[in-house]
């Protein structure tokens, strides 16, 4: 299979990232449901979509509750007969030094950034495991493969997410379910990730970085295309995202 009439779960599917995915997925014929809490843009993205000849749906949905990423789920097998993809993509980046103790942010980070894709999986494995296929693709970053000061609790949940998606795959090759994962290690993309930072002085910081070195979300949304494309023996499961400009 290519990306040609797969139908593709998409969390935080409002802006983004999530937004960028299921535009260059539906563009090359996937069958795409959004998924995020805003209602109005999902149903612009939506209405873009099929403006351009493509095919969407949407459902609001709260990662953080496993009975709304299930409805999800079960929207694209009613809507469309099946499921091949989901690509776990919600997540917030209240950044802080840890000694600054946001610890409401913290639990909000727990919650969205590693429970919201625990609930993805949970939505998806009863499915993947009895048709015998699958891909769960995850946005980690560059925050789960290296540390970052003021990203303590951030790089936690991603640092989660990567070993959760590679345990994953070794399990589903050992039980022989044909699951592929796929990583995403996006570093400086222009979202509105930074919008979630309270902290004052990170906030100055993380936006004069990213001013300076920020590229679009569309380049993540192609690498997410060129694994959905792969055929089915191959798994590419971890791609490093960075602007050139970014050391």
């Amino acid at each position: 299979m290519t990306v040609k009439n797969k139908v593709i779960v998409i969390t935080g599917a409002s802006s983004g990232i999530g937004e960028a995915s299921a535009k260059l997925l539906a563009q090359h014929g996937a069958k795409v449901v959004l998924g995020a809490r805003r209602e109005a843009r999902l149903q612009a993205i939506v209405k873009d979509i099929e403006a351009a000849g493509g095919t969407a749906a949407y459902q609001v949905t709260d990662v953080t509750k496993q009975a709304d990423v299930d409805g999800l789920v079960k929207l694209a097998q009613t809507k469309f007969g099946g499921l091949d993809v989901i690509f776990n993509n919600a997540g917030i980046m209240p950044s802080s030094p840890i000694s600054a103790l946001h610890t409401d942010e913290w639990d909000a980070m727990v919650d969205i950034n590693l429970k919201g894709v625990l609930h993805g999986v949970a939505a998806v494995m009863p499915i993947f495991t009895t048709q015998k296929h699958g891909q769960i693709i995850t946005t980690s970053s560059v925050a789960g493969i290296k540390s970052f000061a003021g990203a303590g609790v951030y790089g936690a949940t991603k640092f989660a997410v990567r070993n959760l998606m590679e345990v994953i795959r070794m399990e589903s090759a050992q039980e022989g379910t044909n699951i592929r994962t796929a990583s995403l290690y996006p570093a400086a993309i222009n979202t509105e990730l930074l919008h979630t930072i309270t902290d004052k002085e990170t906030k100055q910081g993380m936006d004069a970085f990213y001013k300076q070195v920020g590229i679009s979300p569309e380049a993540v949304a192609n690498v997410v295309n060129f694994a959905v494309d792969q055929p089915e023996d191959v798994n590419v499961n971890e791609f490093t995202i960075y602007p050139t400009k970014q050391a």
